[in-house]
């Protein structure tokens, strides 16, 4: 009795409390659950193992009393591991964890507070198990094998697999083809919006390439030409060029295909014509045209139409320097002759000599300015060519930089001075005459329409404005007339008022005037013009 007053003394003992154990609220509930097993028999026992939460679990073996502690020990576990044989699901497993998981930690609590009994070692023994050992089985339903294809659903089956293939492949294509359509539209407008740039009077002259004959180049002013081509900014380019001793220019436009610049040659062609070429074909002219001889050999004008024939699509111009030199080298021939004559030192009876040798050269025919001018215009009325004379070879070199600015800046102004009207249209006109909402400047629209018909001046459109400020008055002055003589001379007497003070005059308006105002206001034939007898 005093070892059981002494466990029950040690049991009334206020135990220490541990934080863990407050984390679980569980043991306070299970704890009359587990303390009254000393007492109970073997049956119980196995009762409380088997009833764990109202949850009952199979196959489970009943522990003896006659066994001795002596004896070899065997785990619970191996000896309920022969008795399971049915299958574990995941859903089972999972209960059983929870399960397991509450009698070990009811275990626990059990055993910090009384002695291990016959049911802290089963609480024990149940939580070493496997969660498989006490899951609760259940049986899936056996698979079903699927049946055979026959050979048209298989057939069937790698066609429509086909088929799906081909509308990918399709549909992949299909997106090539219009990312690649969008990336040439894309290289398109960038190459339009670089054109379009390079087409700027300050930006074209970057993109001309000149194209200068090395014969040209050979002459006494070739090298002030590639100097005064060089500084101007643009390229330059020695080429044989298909017309000797000339200058031709090409633009370089982008290309969206290469994304290179292609060079496109331009119609204009500058030619350097030699004082002695010109001097004979216009002898040769003079030949033709005054004497009726056509063995002399070609024309200005002919051998121009040879090199347009040869050269289509090109606008050619002609460069000649220094024919003043020619002129005076005339004169002074002239007078030496004049002067030989006087004194009878020439002799064969005063006539001249065409042509003389002196050191190999021949002496050049005579031709006056009166004739160069014929055969100038003549070759200009005819092919179209021009012929431009100059001093020095500084004012050609002046002149290619000159004609290389108006051909880069030409597709621009010819650009900007396309209008959709076929006629001249002034600044002050084109903008119009702005009319507020209080019917401020309306004035100024009835002398604009007044002012456009012709050989009306600012002060005949102010004179008849004065009198009817508004259509609408003239049109009524109109009904008021009772013959149609009466309306076309009502504006006749009207007083034009030129100047101010002394000098200020005046005039009438006149019958012409207020015809044609008349048929402005009242013709009913939109055909009929204004000029016309009434």
């Amino acid at each position: 009795m005093g070892s059981y007053s002494d466990c029950t003394s040690d049991l009334d003992e206020e135990l220490p409390v541990f934080d863990f154990l407050s984390q679980v609220p569980q043991s306070s509930t299970k704890k009359a659950d587990h303390a009254d097993l000393d007492g109970c028999d073997e049956e119980e026992v196995a009762c409380v193992f088997t009833s764990v939460k109202g949850k009952s679990t199979a196959h489970v073996m009943m522990i003896s009393s006659d066994s001795d502690d002596d004896a070899p020990y065997v785990p619970l576990a191996l000896r309920l591991k022969h008795k399971q044989d049915n299958v574990i699901t995941a859903s089972s497993s999972a209960v059983t964890n929870g399960t397991d998981a509450e009698l070990c930690l009811t275990s626990n609590l059990s055993s910090s507070r009384q002695p291990r009994t016959v049911s802290n070692r089963v609480s024990e023994e149940a939580a070493s198990l496997p969660p498989k050992s006490l899951s609760i089985t259940e049986t899936s339903p056996a698979k079903r094998k699927p049946a055979k294809r026959t050979a048209e659903e298989i057939q069937s089956s790698r066609e429509e697999a086909l088929r799906r293939k081909r509308a990918r492949e399709d549909q992949q294509k299909d997106k090539g083809v219009l990312r690649q359509e969008q990336e040439r539209q894309k290289a398109e407008r960038k190459a339009l919006a670089e054109a379009a740039k390079a087409l700027r009077p300050e930006e074209c002259i970057k993109h001309m390439v000149v194209a200068v004959d090395p014969a040209l180049l050979q002459l006494e002013g070739g090298g002030t030409l590639l100097a005064s081509v060089q500084a101007l900014g643009c390229s330059c380019a020695i080429e044989k060029q298909p017309i000797p001793r000339s200058v031709s220019w090409m633009r370089r436009t982008p290309c969206a295909q290469t994304e290179e610049a292609v060079c496109e040659p331009e119609a204009h062609v500058v030619m350097q014509m030699t004082v002695d070429d010109l001097i004979t074909l216009i002898n040769n002219y003079i030949q033709e045209e005054r004497l009726g001889r056509s063995d002399s050999g070609p024309s200005l004008t002919s051998w121009v139409q040879e090199r347009q024939r040869r050269h289509p699509g090109k606008t050619l111009s002609l460069v000649v320097i220094d024919l003043e030199k020619y002129f005076r080298s005339n004169k002074s021939q002239s007078q030496k002759r004049f002067r030989e004559a006087v004194t009878g030192e020439e002799q064969g009876g005063g006539k001249a000599k065409k042509r003389r040798k002196n050191g190999g050269a021949e002496v050049l025919p005579q031709v006056s300015r009166v004739e160069v001018e014929e055969a100038v215009v003549h070759l200009q009325l005819h092919t179209g060519v021009a012929v431009c004379f100059l001093s020095t070879w500084k004012d050609f070199s002046d002149h290619i930089t000159m004609t290389t600015k108006a051909v880069a800046e030409a597709p621009f102004k010819r650009e900007r001075e396309q209008t959709g009207f076929s006629f001249y249209l002034e600044s002050e006109w084109a903008g119009g005459q702005k009319v507020d909402k209080a019917g401020k400047g309306l004035l100024q629209v009835w002398k604009r329409q007044i002012q456009q018909l012709n050989r009306v001046s600012t002060d005949m459109a102010s004179a008849i404005l004065a009198a009817y400020p508004s259509p609408r008055l003239l049109q009524k002055a109109y009904n008021l007339c009772k013959s149609d003589r009466e309306k076309i001379s009502l504006l006749s007497d009207l007083l034009i008022r030129r100047g101010e003070g002394v000098t200020s005059t005046t005039r009438r308006v006149g019958p012409e005037l207020s015809k044609r105002l008349f048929l402005l206001m009242n013709c009913r034939d939109p055909e009929q013009t204004l000029d016309s007898t009434v």
